[in-house]
């Protein structure tokens, strides 16, 4: 009897969580924003921007303050600015604004110390810019990854001679990302590269547990209010290869020191790198007051990190959904029988539907194809009048190992998206395995065992 669509549903996109970073604005991600700040009657709002990858000779720091009533920038702005990188300070040093933009260019370079280029006034003896002098740093800064500090204190505004005490201190605080590499060994002794990548701050003590399909790592991190108040997310990736068959799994479960994560923090990726999964762990704010209150219940001192576990799960989701790179279609695929055998046909059932409705779209064009080792073992080409349709394939014996299901030239369009199958006959009778993301999904066939028949 062939697999009712129905009868699982429709799986729910965790997209949210797998945003680029690039366009999301908040904590770690390139802006950091303090809010509501009274400054002499005026409330405002401050905004510090710095590029999450210092991949150029040069680069810029803007650091802006708005009135939050009439939303313009503030006037002759005074900052009195300290950058601290792991508990040192970089420098610290008064900036002026006239129009409340203040830009500072970074250039990165091997001098021993601090240097900064541009005009100083002669009251507070802050720097600004100008046209043909704009406000530079060099030295040695920005030269690792991980979290930088800035406190900001307004010392005047409107009038550049409006001096202003104890106006308070003020935190930023932004990342500066790096993709680390760490070579861990599996259960036959091979080398296997995980790759970390971490949007709030370092990740050290990366290790692989291959009994108990784990991986581990840490994190610095401060849990006291202060901190705590103006993190809005705390965002880790883990890369592994997508041929690491024995840490892939249909879903993960994850730990921050010792406590589960909710399973709308975890999100796994097949889609943006070609050759790697990526496991999204991203922490909003009220998740992380939820640890940190799971946390006092033992009455233990808390502690100055987060150590990270995450271990191979076996939930499964129907159908498996993925999207072509442009988000025009969608494809929902499931196959009859559960248990995919070499020797035994199998159907592979799929709707081609609106990416935006979610409506089937009606003879709709497509081209199946199987690939196994870069090579092509199956292609066809065909129609799927109601939206829906299946195909028919048979594994051979030898046709094991990493599969890839790809839909191509959707509706003659030439887009296309993929799902991957791994075959794996010294795994005996486990049926499957559903990978749940967003954009690509694999799927586990294997070889009956002989033993269990």
């Amino acid at each position: 009897m062939i697999l009712s669509l129905k009868k699982y549903g429709i799986f729910a996109l965790v997209a949210c969580l797998l945003f680029p970073a690039s366009n999301v604005y908040g904590h770690g991600f390139g802006i950091d924003t303090i809010s509501s700040i009274d400054i002499q009657g005026k409330e405002l709002s401050i905004s510090v921007e710095m590029p999450m990858y210092f991949e150029n000779a040069q680069e810029q720091i803007t650091i802006t303050a708005t009135e939050d009533e009439t939303k313009e920038n503030a006037k002759n702005v005074t900052f009195l600015i300290g950058l601290f990188h792991e508990n040192e300070m970089i420098f610290r040093n008064y900036f002026f604004a006239e129009d409340g933009v203040l830009q500072i260019k970074v250039t990165p370079t091997q001098e021993e110390k601090i240097t900064i280029h541009g005009e100083q006034d002669s009251l507070l003896g802050a720097w600004h810019g100008t046209e043909s002098s704009p406000i530079e740093i060099t030295g040695p800064l920005f030269t690792s990854s991980g979290l930088y500090n800035f406190e900001i204190e307004i010392r005047t505004i409107d009038e550049p001679t409006n001096i202003i005490e104890n106006s308070g201190v003020y935190n930023a605080d932004l990342s500066l990302i790096e993709t680390v590499s760490f070579i861990q060994k599996d259960s036959e002794n091979n080398d296997v590269e995980f790759r970390s990548k971490s949007y709030f701050d370092s990740i050290s003590n990366f290790k692989y547990d291959f009994e108990a399909k784990q991986v581990a790592f840490e994190m610095p991190f401060d849990w006291s209010e202060k901190q705590l108040s103006h993190v809005s997310v705390v965002h880790v990736e883990t890369h592994l290869p997508k041929d690491f068959v024995e840490f892939l799994s249909p879903s993960y479960s994850a730990y921050v020191n010792g406590i589960e994560l909710f399973k709308s923090s975890i999100s796994v990726d097949d889609y943006t790198e070609d050759d790697e999964r990526i496991i999204h762990l991203v922490l909003l704010q009220d998740h992380l007051r939820y640890l940190k209150n799971e946390m006092k219940k033992s009455d233990e001192p808390l502690p100055e990190n987060m150590l990270f576990t995450i271990s191979t799960s076996n939930d499964k989701a129907f159908p498996l959904e993925a999207y072509t790179k442009s988000d025009d279609f969608k494809v929902n695929l499931s196959w009859d029988p559960l248990e995919v055998e070499p020797g035994i046909d199998t159907n592979f059932i799929f709707t081609i539907r609106d990416g935006r409705t979610n409506d089937p779209l009606r003879n709709s064009d497509y081209t199946f194809v199987l690939i196994q080792n870069g090579k092509e073992i199956h292609r066809v080409s065909g129609i799927a009048q109601v939206g829906g349709e299946f195909e028919k394939f048979t594994f051979a014996e030898d046709q094991t190992g990493p599969t890839i299901i790809k839909f191509e030239n959707i509706r003659n369009t030439g887009q296309e998206t993929e799902f991957a199958l791994v075959v794996v006959p010294e795994f005996g009778t486990i049926a499957l395995l559903i990978l749940v993301i967003s954009i690509t999904s694999i799927i586990f066939v294997t070889k009956r065992n002989p033993l269990n028949t």
